[in-house]
């Protein structure tokens, strides 16, 4: 077996497989788990997750522990970290709306193209009663979306090596990494983008390669991936908002002391209003920043978008279902 201690020694022994904790108290954590998330070690979301579960750690007197993986475990060997979430190997997966919507196509609503006008709008209709219905759809499936745990992406905007975008027309030809559900995708391609799916950790690469020549992420991304490298022109669309769900098994969930449960969902309350702080005043200042790395920015006619999105809403709102649209709607007003 091997024995693996939170100082990271492991010894070889003749057995079967034993994970244990050894704080440095020197008594073992009851409980050991793990939290995957995909961004980068020197990224908000993984500094504070960090310190998230350390104050539940402390909180629990030593009894909980939970590892945090960054970039989705792949240096680990974890491919795919949410059938692992689904199925309970993977306690705790922390994961865009548009990634979750494969399993509840509601939780998409978060990614509506050209729906919410700024984070504020966001968090108020996601820790209230559109986060609410959210977690009814995704306890049924399995998993548990802790209140208030939606740490912070941003908005999304377009970046290129091409061209700058000014407008919808300028999309026509790109090779576009798009992430999210494929009717997400589909808004793309009716604007005529050569729309190409990759996990967010493989786009640098990609663009490296040749294989896409723009993207669409908030400028968080493009400083931590340093996506910078490859793409001259950033667009600011403004045309979507995504954040990472903490998500937990529900089984699992269910399983943990009463304690613990409160522990996590308060520190997860208050790591996540920092973390969100943390990449909004990033997002916010990043454009002085990129420029200095040499990408050029410039605004975009968000008017011009409008004849495909009114086609694209009816598409949307049968996907999401109607009441997670009426919900959104409810904040951010009529849209289409």
């Amino acid at each position: 077996m091997q024995l693996h201690t939170r100082r990271g020694i492991n010894l070889g022994l003749a057995a079967a497989s034993l994970t244990i904790l050894i704080p440095r108290h020197g008594r073992a954590a009851e409980i050991e788990m793990r939290h995957v998330h995909n961004q980068p070690v020197d990224s908000p979301l993984h500094r504070r997750a960090s310190e998230l579960w350390d104050a539940v750690t402390k909180d629990t007197g030593g009894r909980v522990h939970v590892t945090v993986i960054p970039d989705s475990g792949e240096k680990e060997g974890i491919k795919n970290p949410l059938p692992l979430l689904i199925s309970g190997e993977l306690e705790f997966f922390t994961l865009a709306g548009n990634g979750l919507s494969a399993l509840v196509p509601p939780a998409d609503v978060q990614a509506t193209p050209f729906a919410f006008a700024n984070p504020a709008q966001v968090y108020q209709a996601i820790d209230g009663d559109l986060g609410d219905y959210l977690r009814e759809e995704t306890r049924a499936k399995g998993l548990y979306l802790l209140p208030a745990g939606c740490f912070e992406n941003g908005i999304h905007q377009l970046t290129s090596n091409v061209r700058p975008i000014r407008s919808a027309a300028d999309i026509r030809g790109l090779k576009l990494r798009v992430p999210g559900s494929k009717v997400y995708q589909d808004f793309f391609r009716s604007l005529g983008a050569d729309v190409h799916t990759l996990n967010l950790n493989r786009t640098h690469d990609a663009l490296k390669a040749g294989e896409i020549d723009s993207q669409d992420d908030p400028w968080d991304d493009v400083e931590l991936l340093k996506l910078y490298e490859f793409q001259k022109y950033g667009s600011a669309t403004s045309h979507s908002w995504s954040g990472y769900n903490m998500l937990a098994n529900l089984r699992r969930w269910q399983g943990l002391p009463a304690d613990a449960q409160r522990s996590i969902e308060a520190n997860t309350r208050k790591y996540v209003a920092l973390q969100r702080a943390d990449t909004d005043r990033l997002n916010g200042e990043l454009r002085t920043g990129l420029t200095r790395r040499g990408m050029v920015f410039n605004e975009v006619d968000r008017a011009s978008f409008k004849p495909t999105l009114a086609e694209f809403y009816p598409r949307w709102r049968d996907y999401i279902g109607r009441r997670t649209w009426d919900l959104l709607v409810s904040h951010t007003g009529p849209l289409g």
